[in-house]
C-alpha cells in the first residue's frame, strides 16, 4: 500500500464491477487529427513528481498527469472495470506457488527510444518491496526522505503485494518476459504492478545513469539487475538516492533525462505552480491515439477562481473541490455543464492511540478498557448524519453516510458489511450515551486536540459541527488546524485528525497499510494482533470468503473504536460544452482516465 493519496491519496476497496462498451485506448477513430486540438484543464495543487510510487510522488497532482505520459497494464474506466493497457499483458501462470508473468508489447520504449523490460518492472518492485531497505525508515521530522549514506538503502515506499514477493523474479533473455513469484496466495495480484498512472515505475537506465555513471542504457539495466541480485549496498544506496527523490521537480527541468516516458504525451511546459504543458509525443510509437494535441494543467487552490477561470474561457475542463457556493456559480454559466456526484475521496476521523491523549491507554496507566471507553464516547459525539445533511447534501442529494471503513457506497459488498460491521451503533448522535461512558472512566479526561486543514471551508464547517456536539457530552476541545497538516500526520501532536483518502484501485488489500501494525498509512499508531491476524488472511482469501473477512475487519475496528468514515466527497465535473466525451472515475486519475477519447470541437 502505498503512503499517501491524501484527499489526493489511498484507500477506498470494492466498487461497482459491470461491463462497459468504452473505446480502448487507440479504438478511437484514427481520421480525426490531432492537430489544433487543445484543452486546459483546471487543478488544485501543482505536479511535484515523475515517481507516484514515492511517498512524496503518490499524490493526485502527479498522478493525472503521469496517466498522459506512461501506458500501463491495466487501468480503471468509469465503471470500475480494470481494463487492458497497452503496455503488455499480466498473466498468472501458476496457482502455488502463485507466479504471475509480465510481458512487454513490442511497442513498448521509453521516449529516448530505449525499451521497456523486465529491469524496469524489477526496480519497481524492489522500490516497493522493502526487501532491499536496510533500516525501517530514514526520513526527517516532517516526513520528508533523508539522503542515504553509503552504508544506508532506504526506498521511500511499501506496498504489501511487493513485500509477498520475496525471490528475485524470473528474467527471459531478451528481457521482455518477466515471471514474480508470490510466496503466499494474493489477491489482488492482477493490479499489483503496472496500474492506471504509475505505469511501468521510473526508467531503469536512467536511474542507473544519475546513480551509477553508466550512460549505456542496456549496461545500466544490468547494473541495476545485478545490485539487485548481489545486494550490493553501495550500490543501491545509490540507487535508492535517485529513486526517492531523484526525478522530483516543480519546474521544467534543464535535465531531459527527468522526463523519459512511455507514453503519447511529453511535457514541454512547466512554470512552477502555474501551469504545465503536454504535447503529444511524435516519437511515440504505441497504439494509443489521443485526439488533443496540447494538454494544458492550470493551477489554482481556490474553487470559485477555477469557475471564473471556466467562464473567463481560460480553462476548459476542471474538479475543483465541490461547496454550495461553487455548484450555483457553475450552473449560472452558458456553454458549461455541470455533473455531480460521488468522487474517488471519502472523509473520516482518525485517532492517535499512542500519544498519551485522552485516546491512549498510557494516559490511564496502561488500562485499555478506559482508554476504549473515551474513544467510543467520542464516536458517539460525531455528528456524521448532520454533517452530510448540512454540508454534503446541498452539493448530491444523493448522498449517504458512509458507514463502510474499505467499500465505497454502492459497492458489491457495501450492504452486506455495513449490516454486520456495528458502524450504524454510531448513525446518530448519543450525548448521553458518551456521558455515561465517560462516567464510567472517571476522572479528568485530557482535551481532545482536532488537526485538520484549517484553510479548507468544508473542514472549518465540520470541526465546528464536531466541536459542539463533544462539548455537549463533556470534552473539551482543542482547535490544532494547520495549513500543513499532511507533513504532521503521524507527528503525535494531535488526537483525531480529519481528512480524506483518495482510491487507486478497488482490491480488497487496498486498506491494509491504514490499518495493519506499523503500517505507512497507519498514523495513529493503532495496533492490535487480531486486525493483523485478519488483515494476513484478506491477503490471501478466495472470492467466496471476502465479504466476510472483510466484515469481521471492520467489525473488529468498530469493536476497538478505531474512528469513523464520515461521507464519499462530492464531486463536480465542469466543463465546456464543446469538449466531447468528458468523463471521471471514482479511483485515481478521476477526470483524465479516458484521455484518448477528448474531442474539441
Amino acid at each position: 500500500m502505498k503512503k499517501r493519496f491524501l484527499a489526493a491519496g489511498a484507500s477506498v476497496a470494492a466498487a461497482a464491477m459491470v461491463l462497459t462498451a468504452c473505446t480502448p485506448p487507440g479504438g478511437g477513430n484514427d481520421e480525426q487529427s490531432s492537430e489544433n486540438q487543445t484543452l486546459t484543464v483546471g487543478w488544485n495543487e501543482a505536479f511535484r513528481s515523475m515517481n507516484t510510487l514515492t511517498a512524496n510522488g503518490n499524490a493526485a497532482a502527479n498522478s493525472i498527469l503521469t496517466y498522459l505520459m506512461n501506458d500501463n497494464f491495466k487501468y480503471y474506466d468509469d465503471n470500475l472495470e480494470l481494463q487492458d493497457g497497452t503496455l503488455g499483458s499480466v498473466e498468472k501462470v501458476s496457482d502455488d506457488p502463485l507466479k504471475v508473468k509480465y510481458t512487454f508489447s513490442d511497442t513498448a520504449k521509453w521516449s529516448d527510444g530505449t525499451p521497456v523490460d523486465a529491469a524496469d518492472l524489477a526496480l519497481t518492485w524492489a522500490g516497493q518491496s522493502t526487501h532491499f531497505n536496510t533500516v525501517e525508515a530514514n526520513n526527517n521530522d516532517d516526513g520528508t526522505v533523508k539522503e542515504n549514506d553509503e552504508k544506508t538503502v532506504y526506498f521511500d515506499s511499501s506496498n504489501v503485494g511487493s513485500q509477498l514477493i520475496k525471490d528475485f523474479p524470473e528474467i527471459s533473455e531478451d528481457g521482455k518476459e518477466i515471471t514474480l513469484t508470490y510466496s503466499k496466495p494474493f489477491a489482488d495480484w492482477e493490479m499489483e504492478f503496472g496500474l492506471g498512472s504509475d505505469g511501468v515505475g521510473v526508467p531503469a537506465h536512467i536511474v542507473a545513469k544519475k546513480a551509477l555513471g553508466e550512460d549505456d542504457p542496456a549496461a545500466g539495466k544490468q547494473a541495476i539487475l545485478d545490485a539487485l541480485k548481489n545486494k550490493d549496498t553501495a550500490a543501491l544506496s545509490k540507487i535508492s538516492n535517485t529513486w526517492n527523490t531523484g526525478f522530483d521537480f516543480t519546474s521544467m527541468p534543464e535535465d531531459p533525462d527527468l522526463l523519459v516516458h512511455t507514453g503519447p504525451y511529453k511535457m514541454t511546459a512547466f512554470e512552477e505552480g502555474q501551469y504545465v504543458t503536454l504535447e503529444l509525443d511524435e516519437n511515440y510509437a504505441g497504439p494509443t491515439k489521443p485526439k488533443v494535441n496540447t494538454v494544458t494543467v492550470r493551477y489554482n487552490g481556490d474553487p470559485m477562481a477555477m469557475v471564473q477561470a471556466i467562464e473567463n474561457g481560460e480553462v476548459d475542463f476542471t474538479q475543483p473541490q465541490a461547496t454550495a457556493d461553487v455548484l450555483e456559480a457553475a450552473q449560472g454559466l452558458d456553454g458549461v455543464k455541470v455533473e455531480a456526484g460521488d468522487g474517488a475521496t471519502y472523509e473520516h476521523v482518525d485517532f492517535t492511540f499512542d500519544n498519551n491523549g485522552p485516546f491512549d491507554p498510557a494516559a490511564y496507566g496502561g488500562d485499555e478498557e478506559k482508554a476504549k471507553k473515551v474513544r467510543q464516547a467520542f464516536l458517539k459525539t460525531v455528528p456524521r448524519a448532520d454533517i452530510v445533511e448540512k454540508i454534503i447534501k446541498p452539493l448530491n442529494p444523493e448522498a449517504q453516510v458512509r458507514d463502510s471503513f474499505t467499500q465505497v457506497p454502492g459497492a458489491p459488498m457495501y450492504d452486506a458489511i455495513t449490516a454486520g460491521n456495528g458502524l450504524k451503533d454510531y448513525a446518530e448522535v448519543d450525548a448521553e450515551g458518551a456521558k455515561k461512558l465517560l462516567e464510567e472512566v472517571g476522572g479528568e479526561i485530557k482535551p481532545v486536540r482536532i488537526m485538520y486543514d484549517n484553510t479548507n471551508a468544508r473542514r472549518q464547517q465540520e470541526f465546528q459541527l464536531m466541536k459542539e456536539s463533544a462539548e455537549k457530552a463533556g470534552f473539551t476541545i482543542e482547535d490544532v488546524g494547520d495549513v500543513n497538516w499532511g507533513t504532521r500526520l503521524g507527528d503525535k501532536t494531535y488526537d483525531v485528525a480529519l481528512f480524506g483518502w483518495q482510491s487507486e484501485s478497488t482490491g480488497i488489500t487496498e486498506s491494509d497499510a491504514n490499518f495493519r501494525t506499523g503500517a505507512q498509512n497507519n498514523y495513529g499508531g493503532y495496533s492490535n494482533p487480531e486486525t493483523d491476524k485478519i488483515l494476513d488472511e484478506i491477503l490471501v482469501a478466495p472470492e467466496d470468503q471476502q465479504e466476510k473477512l472483510v466484515t469481521d475487519l471492520e467489525s473488529q475496528l468498530t469493536e476497538d473504536a478505531f474512528g469513523a468514515p464520515i461521507f464519499q466527497f462530492p464531486e463536480l465535473l465542469i466543463y465546456n460544452e464543446k469538449l466531447k466525451n468528458a468523463s471521471s472515475t471514482t479511483v485515481s486519475p478521476t477526470l483524465m482516465w479516458n484521455y484518448w477519447e477528448w474531442e474539441v470541437n
